[in-house]
């Protein structure tokens, strides 16, 4: 965590109020001094939480006072009772903040399936509404409040220059499991004290997103709850126009990006993580299929986590992926190692290049399908023996 202050305008807490049976902290509020320009984007599963519609429905808007999150239970698949208990979340958390439920947003993670524990959840509300800051500290009890299956936080903050003028920005993010690209692909919020209009939000998110939590994967599952929101307050009076937007994007997705590594580094049993960076194909959508398709397939993840430089089958991955490669141009390094040229393998000392790979916890696949402009970077976690157990027996 960086020592940059916090965007102004926001105040935060997070408490455990018995969701998780660990006890550990299970509900986060983020507050605003005044109303927020809100954005958002979601899961494309075609089964989605109750709080995803609720926010769907919500977003973009200039009205939003407060998120509301909890985990250790995802409120999905909990039909017409489950709607009523996500407005509800967001009816409480609005009389503390004497507002409609409307201008609250509601998140929530973990077990699928299960009807929220609402006396539990109610208490938790209150429990934070009283304990909201402005500090550090705050900012990092929201951020814990989020996790479930994560071994550590995830969050950044820092500030930025616009037009010499400061401007801050905030992150925190969940995710470690059910990790697949396909927007959102985890729970996360950020925050500006930037002046933002809300169709501005909602463009400046998608085009973030895009580059940094739509480009990782864990185990290629997409979840019902994903959802990834950006806030802003404003109250730096900095406005963000379209001589400095594109700066205001750059570094946002800078920290969108730090956040969604983090998700790989910390998949469930990883212990690598696998950056793809695939060029030379026909356009930057081939290349994007491709270097998905790589960082989803069981057998490339499991080389890497054996430390097997083995190039067949990180070419024959790209060559079934959706999208045209040359094979008479496709060139492929590993670590660092040029192992494949103009499709032929090339030799190399596979001892060493195998302890390399053993001994870095970033594995870079640098690959060249053709001589066209299209490229793309895609980070993927490996696959472990223990993700395998870990999900054989925890339940989802």
């Amino acid at each position: 965590m960086t020592s940059s202050p916090l965007p102004s305008g926001f105040q935060f807490a997070g408490v455990a109020c018995g969701i998780k049976p660990s006890g550990k902290p299970d509900l986060s509020l983020i507050v605003g001094d005044r109303p927020l320009v809100s954005a958002g984007v979601y899961t494309q599963n075609q089964i989605v939480a109750a709080p995803v519609q609720w926010c769907r429905a919500r977003t973009p808007s200039d009205s939003i006072r407060a998120v509301v999150t909890n985990s250790g239970n995802a409120n999905a698949c909990t039909g017409d009772q489950g709607e009523r208990d996500a407005a509800e979340m967001c009816r409480h958390v609005a009389d503390h903040l004497s507002v409609q439920a409307d201008n609250v947003l509601v998140m929530s993670t973990g077990v699928i399936g299960q009807p929220m524990p609402m006396q539990r959840v109610h208490a938790g509300i209150d429990n934070a509404a009283g304990k909201l800051g402005s500090g550090i500290d705050d900012f990092h009890a929201a951020a814990d409040a989020i996790l479930t299956t994560d071994h550590a936080r995830k969050a950044d903050c820092r500030q930025i220059q616009i037009n010499g003028n400061p401007v801050h920005l905030a992150a925190m993010a969940k995710g470690a499991g059910m990790i697949a690209p396909n927007m959102a692909t985890m729970l996360g919020v950020v925050m500006t004290d930037a002046v933002l209009s809300p169709e501005q939000a909602q463009r400046i998110l998608r085009v973030a997103a895009e580059e940094s939590f739509n480009r990782v994967s864990v185990d290629g599952h997409t979840s019902t709850n994903d959802t990834l929101l950006l806030l802003a307050s404003g109250a730096s009076e900095v406005c963000i126009d379209e001589q400095n937007e594109a700066a205001f994007v750059s570094e946002l997705t800078k920290l969108c990006v730090k956040l969604a590594r983090q998700l790989v580094a910390d998949g469930e049993g990883s212990t690598h993580v696998i950056k793809i960076q695939v060029s030379g194909a026909e356009n930057d959508r081939d290349a994007d299929v491709i270097a998905r398709t790589i960082g989803a397939s069981p057998l490339v993840k499991t080389a890497i986590t054996g430390g097997d430089p083995n190039w067949g089958r990180i070419v024959s991955a790209a060559g079934y992926a959706d999208a045209k490669i040359d094979p008479k141009q496709t060139s492929l390094k590993l670590a660092g190692t040029e192992i494949y040229r103009s499709g032929m393998p090339l030799s190399f000392d596979a001892r060493e290049l195998s302890q390399t790979m053993k001994s870095s916890d970033d594995v870079e696949l640098d690959l060249v399908v053709g001589s066209g402009p299209g490229t793309a970077i895609h980070w993927a976690s490996d696959l472990t023996t223990d993700y395998v157990r870990f999900n054989s027996e925890y339940t989802t």
